[in-house]
């Protein structure tokens, strides 16, 4: 057992006792997200929770090109690099289950799901979130959730037999689901629902009885989250906040219950007092994925304007007009999502709040230019006046010598700016 994975067994012991102790849960396949993250929990002493989604991470490599044992060996190798002890951190997977697969029969879908979990811990992924809520082809819509829960039950079983032979101590699980999907919205949203304490009682006990049933009393046990709907969402340009009254019943109800913490998704973009605020109720695993590439974006975007005063050579706007290029060439990834006028969808495209750009970063041209950019860059302490025009947020510290004012070192204190609030809220 490592020291992060006790400290998340741990969690609503704390928050029962009123103690404010929470964990953040960095959702990103990008290595300088990544870094950074490490960095951000070796500074402020806490533990980092690392978690790769069923669609980035899976046997058939998802879209990053990664099976669950190169993401661990992936993760491991960056906090090496860091020297940052590697038992403060736990690796979770995200909404495990059958969604990658969920145009194919169920069947088959579920022995793909099966196959992708038991491989995830074997490979020491500690912490699961077992999310088998998605129809797939042959389903009705919604699934009934005695029938989600049997399914999550199968998928324990099978992590079950991976973190036993991958030498590993039973994980911690995640159950549930919320809506909208991950990731964000795909319109402007103006409120979003708040989970029923019954929904959250129903969920639990249809789950306790689908392990009982499969002999899984122990593994039912460490199921230490249970994913709600707090009332937080983003859409492409605003943010549902969180209200703590109107999630008070959701909280008495987990105050009462006592054996779990409930996982927020989405809470990206929230303000530093809205994720004290969700910490304080109960919401104690925080998940961030899509604000912290939005702020490298930022941050990478911003850098392009310096280099286009700073290099001759380089022509502001070059990296904007490349990612522009990809995205267009390869509309998969955004076009479902984006809508609208031209103006809109571009706008979109590069600078909406789900940061669907996130998922063209590795692609050769797109990497390229961002390492051509971090190259002419490379050796030069960027001016104050500069810094000040095109990356004010990271102005004052780097007067005051708190951050480095070279590319790479701004890069990463743009993420570590979007997750200064969470480290704030969970270690307090």
């Amino acid at each position: 057992m490592t020291k992060a994975l006790d400290y998340l067994f741990d969690l609503h012991s704390q928050a029962n006792a009123g103690q404010p102790a929470g964990m953040t849960s960095v959702c990103s396949a990008h290595p300088m997200v990544i870094e950074a993250a490490l960095i951000e929990a070796k500074e402020t002493c806490s533990f980092a929770c690392i978690e790769a989604t069923c669609n980035q991470v899976n046997q058939d490599g998802g879209y990053t090109g990664m099976t669950p044992a190169d993401f661990h060996d992936f993760v491991m190798s960056i906090a090496r690099k860091l020297g940052f002890p590697v038992d403060r951190i736990v690796l979770g997977g995200d909404h495990l289950g059958p969604n990658p697969w969920r145009k194919m029969p169920t069947l088959d879908a579920m022995a793909k799901a099966i196959v992708m979990t038991r491989q995830y811990a074997a490979a020491g992924f500690g912490k699961i979130h077992l999310d088998a809520s998605m129809s797939c082809a042959d389903d009705p819509v919604p699934l009934p959730v005695p029938i989600v829960a049997e399914r999550a039950a199968a998928l324990a079983k099978a992590a079950e037999e991976g973190a036993k032979a991958g030498g590993y101590p039973g994980p911690a699980y995640i159950v549930g689901t919320e809506v909208p999907v991950p990731g964000g919205a795909s319109e402007k949203l103006e409120t979003v629902e708040v989970s029923r304490p019954q929904d959250a009682a129903d969920t639990i006990e249809k789950h306790r009885i689908a392990f009982a049933e499969r002999g899984l009393d122990d593994a039912f046990k460490r199921v230490v989250g249970l994913v709600v709907q707090p009332g937080v969402e983003f859409g492409h340009t605003n943010v549902i906040a969180f209200v703590p009254e109107a999630a008070e019943q959701l909280s008495a109800w987990r105050q009462e219950f006592g054996s779990v913490v409930f996982e927020a998704h989405s809470t990206d973009y929230q303000t530093a007092d809205a994720l004290a605020d969700l910490v304080d109720g109960g919401f104690c695993i925080l998940k961030v994925g899509p604000g912290l590439t939005f702020a490298l974006r930022e941050a990478f975007y911003g850098l392009d304007q310096i280099a286009g005063v700073l290099v001759p050579d380089y022509e502001a706007g070059s990296l904007p007009r490349t990612m522009e290029r990809v995205m267009l060439a390869m509309p998969n990834d955004w076009n479902a999502y984006y809508h609208g006028a031209e103006t809109s969808q571009f706008m979109q495209r590069h600078f909406s709040y789900s940061d669907r750009i996130r998922y063209y970063w590795t692609h050769k041209a797109a990497n390229m230019a961002v390492e051509d950019l971090l190259a002419c860059l490379e050796g030069m302490d960027l001016p104050d006046p500069l810094v000040s025009q095109f990356l004010p947020r990271h102005y004052a510290d780097v007067v005051a010598g708190k951050v480095q004012p070279d590319a790479r070192s701004l890069a990463i204190a743009a993420i570590r700016c979007a997750l200064a609030p969470y480290s704030a809220a969970c270690v307090r």
